[in-house]
């Protein structure tokens, strides 16, 4: 069953180069300006990854663009964690960040566990097929949690 969606959203995984980038270009895409949402890693030791790159490019979701940053730099570029009304974490140690952090904001922390599809698969072809499953995960998930987007 649905909830409202919360007028801000922080979306976190471990380096903020697939799933969360993935997560944050998918609710602007499917929602709009519905919320406030960022994304943000555990750490920020990459940048964008090629292949979510381009499976969100498959469905009309651009994320060239995305700049990685991790909870640190959020916070030092003034998006606080205590400013965010729900954080999704997408990793089990994003989410024990953001529990830590949330014991002093009065925010909302969720758990979806989303597959990390980097470096399991061997082959171009094999790889895209996880990065896709996860695309969709994050994407099926979003619309289980806030429901089906308006038409439009």
């Amino acid at each position: 069953m649905s909830k409202p969606i919360p007028r801000s959203i922080l979306f976190c995984c471990d380096h903020n180069s697939v799933r969360s980038p993935m997560a944050e270009g998918l609710m602007k895409k499917i929602y709009g300006r519905a919320a406030y949402v960022q994304s943000a890693g555990v750490r920020h030791d990459r940048e964008v990854d090629g292949f979510a790159i381009a499976v969100c490019n498959e469905i009309g979701v651009e994320l060239v663009r995305h700049r990685c940053r991790s909870f640190e730099e959020m916070q030092d570029w003034g998006d606080h964690l205590g400013s965010f009304d729900l954080v999704v974490a997408l990793s089990p140690t994003s989410q024990r960040l953001a529990m830590d952090m949330a014991r002093t904001a009065a925010l909302e922390v969720e758990y979806w566990p989303i597959s990390d599809p980097v470096g399991q698969a061997d082959g171009r072809e094999a790889t895209l097929a996880l990065y896709r499953a996860a695309r969709d995960q994050i994407r099926n998930r979003m619309i289980e949690r806030f429901g089906a987007p308006a038409e439009g």
